[in-house]
């Protein structure tokens, strides 16, 4: 039996009795290949090697052998030589069907093959999927495989143009660059909100229960509760000034303008005080009392997308951090398989529920059926029921064993699962209405509304998050006093409250992902990958919770709306989606809406490939004619942006920098870099002027005596620096470029401070400290990447401090060389801050200064932190997420060149057996030779040690990457 991760292959092998084998493809095992050294050497010379596609001939893929795969291909396929029956047990949606059907084209098994599908890992659902095969659904494989062509011909053809117009090493994906353009186009409202100020009034009434008005509120008896222990004071705010609505945030656009200056009264601060004084003495009467009956349903269980947004509302994980802890959670049997778009829950699950209420909630809770629950994503395709607790009876959390991060997100599922299956919450909601006259004459009415929750339902067990941290959730209730129609009340007091409108908030990783699934953007089982995508290329950052575009996505997305404005088009990427669909459910073949998408054939047809052109759609180029010419892209206008009173925004080679206004025509103006860290909407011209308005950095300190050339101190983007100022006409390029010294302050120096003497010791670096008089090599002293140092030869040894490069003699030198070399670390730093006690490993966190700067550690794992994290500000939680998301990625893979060694050396032996690459129909051929069955059976029973070892250290990350192919 095959699976993907060895985590659930060590799960399953206690289910099955010794008679199976249960081995770890880790991941997939083979698939376009990742570079030109990929490229078999057969296929180097064929014009479109480059993309892994044939894309003459009916865009037939070249498929090769990951090489950190080719171990475990090799074990399996020993494996398989002692075995009489393959099943093949990976997970049952396209990519894993897809990984199944790469698994039987390369191993060629002799002995039957059988296609095993199963959504949890339970002994009797395994046990079950063994009595009840099924044939490997082909259309399945096909949708998966016509996905990852387009996407490598999306990505393979796209990117380039940004190397060659923006900066290299950039990405462009179907989908990555949409969700970047969304989290863009957000930071454009919010560079062009204007906020708009508003009054209101507040107002606290008493009932006559409530005493003397006079008395100040909470005091005596005046302030207590009514009837039934409802209050018998109640606040309402202000709604209407004479029939005319007072003006709410709402009301007013994003220009800061009232939307419609007729329908409202647009309170200022001057305006509130006069009324509120107005009303001081007035005398107020309840208008109406309107009751509504309250109710709300159950949520739905969690599918993929709700699961990522309720942990990141509720526990703070990110959308990766959550799909890496649900993983591990599937794998060791505690929930169904985690990548699913149903809502659906199997009779066993409704049953375990159902149980488990009555259980718990008492039969009162339980209604009297079972609930069922609607799918509501367009073309779902994954085959599997909801996020639920495994198998026939839920553990409850305290049952499972579980701690940590893994804990936490097992008891958000169980309560979710439970509450889905309990009765509404039912009660009444009151809105009462409050009227006065002032004494100017004028008609004031409030309003307050209330909510009392008479039977809690399924709130007892769960209440969802909510995206706004201002939202009210629906467990809150809000009592009013028992008060009729006509009935006098006084005022204790009237508020009068200032407001600003806001701009639109930024997306958080679980607000990009529900806007994602709404516009049917995408698959949401790729969402997670595709939003640590732009976190790791940069194009995103994160500032609290909120994601932030960095201004080089600025860039990346105006050149692709520009020149490419279908690709990156919302409804065109999800007509995209839903043609992947239709091919999917075998309604449209691959071949010829590739070749749409790709030439542009076929203008006839409808569909998202039929309108692959750019600009207003009248012309339907392909994707290969829309790269073909890039003469019309303006690199340089691309990545400018205007700031204002001349001031550009302009994004460099090595990051965003602001320039000012030319002082003469053909010249560039004053520049500033500008920090990378800075959210695009805080870029102001006042603050733009700031940054050009510092010292350059060109702090001019004297002229060396001996070259006569000018040195100067800079602030650099890489930290404070000395250099010297080369004559005009110097060559910089070419074979007589002259480069000029360049030096790094020391860390005790300031570019305040530096004086020209400073300058020229550091320029002078290396020193020559003397010649060793054993081996007759120069030693020198030098500052370096990891600090100051000593160098004989290749012989290196650490200094102390960097003073000692210019102190130290070569008697110490000496004396530094004659003692053994320090092999391991050096003395441990103090920590910069403690953090606490981690609640998954019970470890003491604390936070250090290391080599590549400031990381958390627990004392066994070390997580670095991230640009937005600080030192001074950063709390116990993130600390003990971030080691959490390090933990989650498992040990970082190291290389190891005598494994490599013997790798070679087998394959050597065996080179007429050995298959590089393989396309799909060359995939079916025989293979030239067979391996001798003594050997195979030998090789069965003694499997190779390396490749035992890279099956181990591989981690339920790798199998979860593989989930996803969005280039």
């Amino acid at each position: 039996m095959i699976v993907e991760s060895p985590a659930k292959a060590k799960t399953i092998k206690g289910y099955l009795g010794p008679g199976y084998v249960v081995e770890a493809s880790v991941g997939h095992i083979r698939d376009l290949p990742g570079g030109a050294a990929e490229v078999p050497a057969k296929y180097k010379g064929e014009p479109w090697a480059r993309l892994g596609v044939n894309v003459d001939h009916d865009f037939e893929p070249l498929y090769v052998v990951n090489s950190d795969k080719k171990d475990q291909v090799k074990k399996l396929k020993e494996l398989l030589a002692e075995s009489d029956e393959l099943l093949l047990a990976t997970d049952e949606d396209r990519e894993g069907e897809a990984i199944a059907w790469h698994l039987q084209q390369v191993l060629k098994p002799k002995v039957p093959v059988k296609r095993m599908v199963f959504h949890e890992i339970t002994k009797d659902a395994i046990q079950n999927a063994v009595r009840n095969p099924r044939d490997l659904n082909q259309r399945l494989v096909d949708a998966q495989e016509t996905r990852r062509i387009l996407d490598r011909l999306y990505g393979y053809e796209v990117s380039p143009v940004l190397w060659k117009k923006v900066m290299p090493r950039l990405s462009a994906g179907r989908v990555q660059s949409v969700a970047t353009r969304l989290v863009v186009e957000r930071e454009r409202e919010r560079m062009a909100f204007r906020s708009a100020e508003y009054w209101d009034l507040t107002g606290t009434f008493a009932t006559g229960q409530a005493g003397d008005a006079s008395a100040p509120a909470g005091s005596g008896a005046g302030s207590g509760t009514g009837a039934a222990g409802d209050p018998a004071t109640f606040g309402a705010r202000l709604t209407t000034v004479d029939g005319r609505r007072v003006a709410q945030g709402r009301d007013f656009g994003s220009d800061g303008r009232l939307k419609d200056q007729s329908a409202v009264l647009h309170l200022d601060e001057g305006g509130a005080r006069s009324l509120a004084a107005a009303l001081e003495n007035t005398e107020f009467a309840v208008r109406s009392v309107e009751s509504k009956p309250y109710r709300r349903s159950p949520y739905a269980p969690f599918r993929t997308t709700t699961l990522q947004q309720e942990a990141s509302r509720k526990l703070g994980f990110g959308a990766k951090s959550t799909m890496q802890v649900a993983q591990k959670l599937y794998e060791n049997g505690f929930i169904t398989y985690m990548r699913t778009d149903s809502t659906t829950l199997s009779d066993t699950a409704v049953s375990a529920a159902r149980s488990q209420v009555t259980q718990l909630y008492g039969a009162d809770y339980l209604p009297d059926k079972p609930r069922t629950y609607a799918g509501k994503v367009k073309n779902a395709q994954e085959a599997h029921e909801a996020i639920r607790p495994s198998g026939d009876r839920f553990r409850t959390p305290a049952e499972t064993g579980l701690t940590g991060d893994q804990f936490k997100l097992y008891e958000l599922i169980w309560k979710r699962t439970v509450a889905s299956q309990m009765k509404d919450a039912v009660g009444q909601s009151v809105t009462v209405k409050v009227g006065g006259r002032s004494a100017d004459g004028r008609d004031a009415e409030f309003s307050a509304t209330g909510k009392v929750i008479t039977f809690h339902g399924f709130l007892k067990a769960y209440v969802e998050g909510a995206d706004d941290p201002n939202a009210e959730l629906d467990d809150r209730e809000r009592r009013l006093p028992q008060v009729a129609e006509g009935d006098p009340l006084r005022a204790r007091e009237m508020s009068v409250d200032g407001h600003a409108t806001k701009p639109p908030a930024r997306y958080t990783e679980a607000t990009l992902v529900k806007e994602l699934e709404e516009r049917e953007i995408g698959r949401p089982s790729t969402y997670a990958s595709i939003i640590s995508t732009i976190l790791d290329r940069r194009y995103v950052f994160k500032k609290g919770t909120a994601l932030v575009p960095s201004f080089l996505s600025f860039a990346v997305v105006g050149l692709l709306e520009k020149h490419f404005g279908r690709l990156v088009d919302y409804d065109f990427t999800a007509r995209m989606e839903d043609d992947l669909d239709r091919i999917a459910a075998g309604n449209a073949e691959a071949v010829p809406w590739l070749r749409r998408f790709y030439f542009g054939e076929g203008e006839e047809e409808t569909g998202a490939a039929a309108t692959a052109g750019n600009g207003d759609g009248d012309h339907l180029g392909g994707l290969k004619e829309l790269v073909s010419d890039l003469g019309a892209i303006d690199a340089k206008g691309v990545s400018s942006f205007p700031v204002g009173e001349g001031i550009m925004l302009r994004v460099g080679r090595y990051g965003p920098y602001v320039e000012g206004p030319s002082q003469q025509e053909g010249e560039p103006g004053q520049r500033a870099d500008v920090p990378d860290d800075l959210p695009p909407d805080e870029l102001t011209v006042d603050y733009a002027k700031e940054l050009l308005a510092k010292p350059s950095g060109d702090f001019e300190l004297g002229t060396d005596p001996e070259t006569d050339r000018p040195i100067v101190a800079r602030d650099g983007r890489y930290g404070p620096y000395v250099t010297e100022v080369l004559p005009e006409g110097t060559p910089k390029t070419g074979k007589n470029a002259v480069k000029p010294r360049t030096a790094s302050l020391f860390r005790s120096m300031s570019l305040d401070t530096i004086t020209l003497q400073d300058a020229l010791k550091l320029l002078s670096l290396p020193r020559v400290v003397g010649v060793d008089p054993e081996s007759g090599n120069e030693i020198t002293a030098q500052n370096g990447r990891y600090g100051p140092y000593l160098k004989k030869g290749t012989d290196s040894r650490s200094l102390e401090s960097e003073e000692q490069i210019f102190g130290i003699t070569l008697e110490q030198a000496l004396e530094i060389y004659s003692k053994p070399k320090q092999r391991g670390r050096a003395a441990a730093k103090p920590p910069l801050k403690e953090l606490g006690t981690d609640p998954e490993t019970e470890r003491p966190v604390v936070v250090k200064d290391g080599r590549f700067g400031p990381y958390v550690t627990d004392g066994e794992t070390n997580a670095t932190l991230r640009r937005d994290d600080d030192v001074e500000t950063i709390t116990a939680e993130r600390g003990f997420e971030l080691l959490s998301e390090k933990r989650a990625k498992g040990p970082a893979k190291k290389k190891a060149p005598a494994k490599k060694a013997a790798a070679k050396k087998t394959a050597a032996k065996k080179a007429p057996a050995k298959k590089t690459a393989a396309k799909k129909t060359a995939a079916k051929k025989t293979t030239a030779k067979k391996a001798t069955k003594t050997a195979t059976k030998t090789a069965t029973k003694a499997p190779a040690k390396s490749a035992k070892k890279t099956a181990t250290k591989s981690t339920a990350k790798k199998t979860a990457s593989d989930k996803s192919s969005e280039e």
